[in-house]
């Protein structure tokens, strides 16, 4: 294993440190012996060494259940913990996974067999109504103490305050309203595969107890013209992605939002689909798309950076040399809303900061036709050359995004695109939407 690779990962691990720092919290994912997590956990093993008692391992694990023979298994958990020891890493706490609550003597024996104290064997039973019950139900189990106490934090932490986390709770399990999602892409029967989204779809709701149900609609299936599965829906959202399959249906599916006035969101390869539809329906651009399926389309709204040359062949924008030949943009980055628009009204303030990950861009050829026809640029890069929000100022609630605001949100604070997208559908749904809601 070698060395500079295990620097690497200590580096990158305390480069997380800072003045406004109390606590890293760093995941090992995978299973104890898998040969992927080796490296890992041989750097938290030399990381524990060199902090000391401020550092310290909490490891979970599944404590199964079987049901026919009414029986709790401590072995699968026994056998993790010698196998983690086997690389020198003694956990201090076991978080066990499991669908019932382990009893006192359950709980001796994994001590026994761990040398884990009894009361660092905690019970993470399976929150079956809502996740976010979890932190609550650890406190319950004093996981937070035990932590506290570990690293000597005593003198600087009071009482838990945990009223926001509770409230987050009530208002998703005590809700008032129920509206329909429908998010068009690609792989949406596999759940995981948009699970930050969905979860930041669910945050959008929480302000006002709206319970969303997010009907998960495969591209594909609207390709042909057919949109009888989003025909009831009370709002669309096209994630991000990339490639061409399922490219017309989630470009059909946009239509469909535009058309009918029905709430629309659009997420990076969203933005994109919603910027082809526009300049083939709107514009008139016939044959417009995005040359990352057709280099060869007479309109490349969306394109590579380099592909949007000038008379003399210059690039046309200016402090990004870097991302010259079409590498990928990633991280945060800051644009500046304009005035009026709706997503200045959302997020409240000029500039915001959001992270990105992609490499095609809206074509700057095309801003003066888009505007002509009635598209706002509602944010672009501080350097004004790059779009990233567009919308419709005379639909009552239409906007897609470059980036991905879905990695900002959180229960407690939500995100103001997701809360403005979700409340819109309802409003739609109670037959309360304005006929526009900004102008630019």
């Amino acid at each position: 294993m070698a060395p500079s690779f295990l620097a690497e990962i200590k580096a990158a691990i305390r480069s997380m440190d800072g003045p406004d720092v109390d606590i890293v919290i760093t995941e090992i994912g995978g299973t104890v012996g898998d040969i992927e997590s080796l490296p890992f956990l041989e750097a938290i093993r030399q990381l524990g060494v060199e902090y000391g008692r401020q550092a310290m391992f909490m490891h979970l694990t599944l404590v199964p259940f079987l049901r026919a023979a009414n029986e709790i298994k401590t072995k699968p958990t026994q056998h993790s913990v010698k196998e983690l020891r086997s690389i020198g890493i003694q956990p201090d706490v076991l978080v066990c996974r499991s669908e019932i609550e382990l009893t006192e003597s359950e709980r001796e024996k994994i001590a026994l067999f761990t040398n884990v104290p009894k009361r660092a064997v905690i019970t993470a039973l399976d929150a079956k109504n809502c996740i976010y019950r979890i932190p609550l139900m650890l406190h319950d189990e004093a996981l937070d103490d035990i932590v506290i106490e570990r690293l000597g934090l005593q003198d600087r932490t009071g009482p838990a305050q945990l009223d926001d986390w509770r409230e987050v709770v009530d208002r998703t399990v005590d809700t008032r309203h129920e509206v329909t999602v429908a998010m068009v892409g690609k792989y949406v029967e596999h759940h995981d595969a948009y699970k930050s989204l969905t979860e930041a779809i669910t945050h959008g709701g929480l302000r006002q107890r709206i319970k969303v149900h997010i009907r998960r609609v495969e591209s594909d299936d609207l390709a042909d013209g057919d949109l009888s599965s989003i025909e009831d829906a009370d709002a669309i959202l096209v994630p991000g992605g990339f490639g061409e399959r399922g490219f017309e249906g989630k470009v059909n599916a946009i239509r469909y939002a535009r058309e009918n006035e029905i709430p629309y969101l659009g997420i990076c390869y969203g933005m994109q689909a919603a910027a082809v539809e526009f300049a083939r329906n709107v514009c008139g651009l016939e044959g417009a798309h995005t040359t990352e399926i057709d280099p060869e389309t007479p309109h490349p709204v969306i394109g590579l950076i380099t592909e949007w040359l000038d008379s003399s062949g210059k690039v046309e924008r200016r402090d990004h040399d870097s991302d010259l030949g079409g590498t990928m943009r990633l991280g945060g980055q800051d644009c500046r809303l304009r005035e009026g628009s709706l997503a200045r009204k959302l997020y409240g303030r000029e500039i915001i900061t959001e992270r990105h990950r992609h490499r095609y861009e809206f074509n700057n050829r095309y801003r003066d036709v888009f505007q002509k026809h009635g598209m706002g640029l509602a944010g672009l890069s501080m350097d004004e050359m790059l779009v990233e929000i567009i919308e419709l100022p005379d639909h009552p609630w239409f906007l897609a995004c470059q980036f991905h605001p879905e990695f900002t949100s959180t229960p407690r604070d939500g995100h103001p695109l997701f809360q403005g997208f979700i409340e819109a559908a309802l409003r739609a749904q109670q037959g309360e939407m304005p006929a526009g809601v900004a102008s630019l």
